[in-house]
């Protein structure tokens, strides 16, 4: 990048000394006459050609570009380009140092058991923050020591503080139960899979079940007898039918990104933002800020921001344009209220009408769930049972 100079020469017959200037072999790369005096635009070759002739004549600089003109810069705002250099050091220090550990456990003694492991490995506060390698060290060498009391360890660092997550490992005691029960339809119905894995299949693929009716028995027969009570096993997934009512305005007013966006660097004082490079701002825009260095000690820090160019517009849903939104909208409530295994097969627009300002529209899902329940037998008499059926068959 070459330094060119704007000068800018006053005195009596300046063409002269122009004249002089070029049979000198200064290069000029423009000039500009006026009444009193001449602006021309030299190199910085030609510049100090220029400062080793005596002359009568005034000389001085109007303009720089270049290399010089970022010299001029850098002269200009020396003062707060060092405080920023200063500034920027000292949060990159603060940011490298741990001010606070937070251990996120219930239990008081697992939380002291794993803070005086970190500080005996070198996690600690008002010490340097250790390496990714270091810190990935440190919790195998935990997890090894405190086997019996730890099953799983996180170390997180968030701005000057290390987050430190905590699974404590539990012993499993537990006897599987072995209480006779039956599994029962939780809500209405189509079964579509029955797996079982204890007791006796009562229901079929495609059969149309009502809540409380028994899928798999914990009765189990033999030449048409209840023998004996068993805990039934297994699950069973339905056709389940829900009808879902969306509202949306006919009218609906959004701010949408273009596209377009900027980026910039901002130190922050308190909640005062700085801007390191001023650029000029969207008519409507939206931004989105970063912190990359934060301290909690010193209100001051760097932030990385995005300025996203926004616009206003209106959707009309009085057509089929609002169909889409209440779908997916329907879908999202549907979605929280099921299991994570169910998953809906499909779905259909019902309805469609208008309520003062607004949309109604009704949609129909066919969803597979999980439609197990259970029924506890245990109190249920073997003989009684067999009694009642057979009065009920004569």
């Amino acid at each position: 990048m070459n330094s060119r100079y704007k000068l800018k020469i006053t005195g009596k017959n300046i063409k002269r000394f122009i004249n002089d200037l070029i049979q000198q072999k200064v290069l000029l790369y423009d000039i500009s006459m006026f009444d009193k005096y001449v602006l021309i635009v030299v190199d910085e070759d030609g510049y100090a050609q220029i400062k080793k002739i005596k002359t009568s004549y005034k000389i001085e600089v109007v303009d720089s570009f270049g290399k010089a003109k970022i010299i001029d810069i850098i002269k200009k705002y020396r003062f707060f380009l060092i405080f920023l250099f200063v500034g920027i050091l000292i949060i990159i220090l603060l940011s490298s140092i741990v001010f606070d550990i937070d251990i996120e456990h219930s239990k008081s003694d697992i939380r002291e058991i794993v803070l005086n492991d970190l500080n005996e490995y070198g996690i600690a506060k008002y010490h340097f923050k250790v390496s990714y390698k270091k810190k990935e060290e440190i919790i195998r060498k935990i997890l090894k020591k405190e086997t019996e009391r730890i099953e799983w360890l996180e170390i997180d660092s968030v701005g000057t503080k290390y987050v430190v997550k905590v699974e404590e490992r539990v012993k499993n005691n537990t006897v599987k139960s072995t209480t006779p029960q039956n599994i029962i339809a939780k809500k209405d119905a189509m079964v579509l899979l029955i797996h079982a894995e204890n007791g006796e299949v009562k229901a079929k693929k495609y059969q149309y079940v009502k809540k409380g009716d028994v899928l798999i028995s914990g009765f189990i027969s033999k030449d048409d007898k209840i023998v004996k009570k068993e805990r039934a096993e297994g699950y069973v997934f339905g056709e389940v039918w829900y009808q879902v009512q969306i509202e949306l305005p006919k009218v609906y007013k959004e701010e949408l990104k273009t596209g377009k966006k900027k980026n910039r660097l901002e130190l922050y004082f308190f909640d005062k933002n700085i801007f390191l490079f001023n650029l000029k701002r969207y008519n409507n825009y939206k931004i989105s800020r970063h912190k990359l260095i934060e301290n909690k000690i010193f209100p001051v820090g760097l932030s990385y921001s995005t300025i996203y160019e926004t616009k206003k517009i209106e959707k009309d849903y009085s057509n089929n344009s609002g169909l889409k939104e209440a779908i997916d909208l329907a879908e999202e409530r549907l979605l929280q209220k099921l299991g994570s295994k169910d998953e809906i097969i499909s779905k259909n627009v019902l309805k469609k009408s208008d309520k003062n300002s607004k949309i109604v529209i009704d949609i129909f899902f066919k969803v597979k769930e999980d439609i197990t329940d259970t029924e506890n037998i245990e109190n249920i008499n073997i003989e009684e049972l067999e009694g009642a059926e057979d009065g009920t068959s004569n």
